[in-house]
């Protein structure tokens, strides 16, 4: 359920209008998973290589103290809202396994020096593949009613919000580890802006920079979604190598520095770490191809727009009190 997409607007973000995707339905339960991820092997030619409630190695620049080269950009995908808040915890009370973030903001053209005052958005999935605005949207598989899972989240601004990098060019977030939706792999979106600033409990103006999406490890996914809540959510889950927009790039393509807060129990949570290398004199539309894994061979995913939504678009609409969002051209 990806796409791709150009953002014209540089003072007000826009809803993507929903790309489509195959939806594979089926009747993988927790202990499914590990089939599911045991006939990948290795994926992204070893960037990933980890074993669970270890660090993750990456490609260099994944922890923050080393220069890299500019991100990869990538599509904005079908579910992003305008109005998101300014604030370090997105949870709302979602219930999942904790995940703190520290993403470092550098200048890639002029030495990877720190890019104070960026403003870098974050918006995923709850554990069960809803996200706020389309709590109707069927996450594809088997997985019960968003409002099933008792907390008192906002259904229009939850797991969504913006920080504003300090002087080292670093946010940090509190939030859990999102869940998966047919037919992608395991994902947060990401923006980052400048030139713009905080207003009414939002950030308005600038431009945005980079687009991007942010990736876990398949051995820790698989450990995670065999947990609850994830584990009420059975089906086909997309691991990495044949995920349509990761393309196997590593720290530099979003795969994440993933480090567990006890070795020995997962569901106490992780620490999560990249270094994002933006142009910040350039503007990123989000209509990045995002065409790697699931044998695309460099070209456009299949469910690239192709003049109207498709039929298996998300079908739920934002609740009556969700940030305004209006469609994109």
């Amino acid at each position: 359920m990806t796409g791709l997409h150009k953002d014209t607007s540089i003072t007000r973000r826009r809803a993507l209008a929903v790309t489509g995707g195959t939806v594979a339905a089926g009747g993988l339960a927790a202990a499914g998973y590990q089939a599911a991820f045991a006939d990948t092997g290795t994926t992204a030619g070893a960037t990933a290589g980890t074993t669970s409630g270890a660090t993750v190695s990456t490609s260099a620049g994944s922890t923050g103290t080393t220069c890299m080269t500019l991100m990869t950009s990538v599509t904005e995908g079908p579910y992003y809202l305008d109005g998101a808040l300014v604030r370090k915890d997105i949870t709302e009370g979602k219930s999942g396994v904790p995940l703190t973030l520290r993403l470092t903001v550098v200048d890639a053209t002029d030495g990877c020096t720190p890019v104070a005052g960026a403003a870098v958005e974050i918006w995923h999935c709850d554990a069960w593949g809803y996200y706020s605005g389309y709590t109707t949207a069927n996450p594809g598989g088997s997985a019960p009613a968003e409002s099933e899972d008792g907390s008192t989240a906002n259904d229009g601004t939850y797991l969504r919000g913006y920080q504003i990098a300090n002087a080292d060019g670093v946010v940090k977030f509190e939030t859990i580890f999102p869940g998966w939706y047919t037919p992608r792999t395991c994902h947060i979106h990401l923006k980052v802006h400048t030139g713009g600033q905080k207003e009414d409990g939002t950030y308005e103006g600038g431009k945005v920079n980079h687009t991007g999406q942010l990736f876990f490890p398949d051995d820790v996914a698989e450990e995670i979604f065999a947990l609850e809540p994830y584990a009420k959510h059975t089906g086909s889950y997309t691991v990495l190598a044949d995920d349509m927009v990761y393309d196997g790039g590593g720290a530099s393509s979003g795969l994440l520095t993933l480090k567990a807060v006890h070795k020995a129990d997962p569901s106490k949570g992780y620490k999560g770490f990249l270094t994002l290398g933006v142009d910040p004199d350039a503007e990123d539309t989000g209509a990045g191809g995002g065409g790697g894994g699931g044998g695309a061979g460099g070209t456009p995913p299949s469910d690239a727009p192709t003049g109207a939504p498709p039929s298996d678009a998300p079908t739920g609409a934002p609740p009556s009190d969700a940030p305004t969002a209006s469609a994109s051209s």
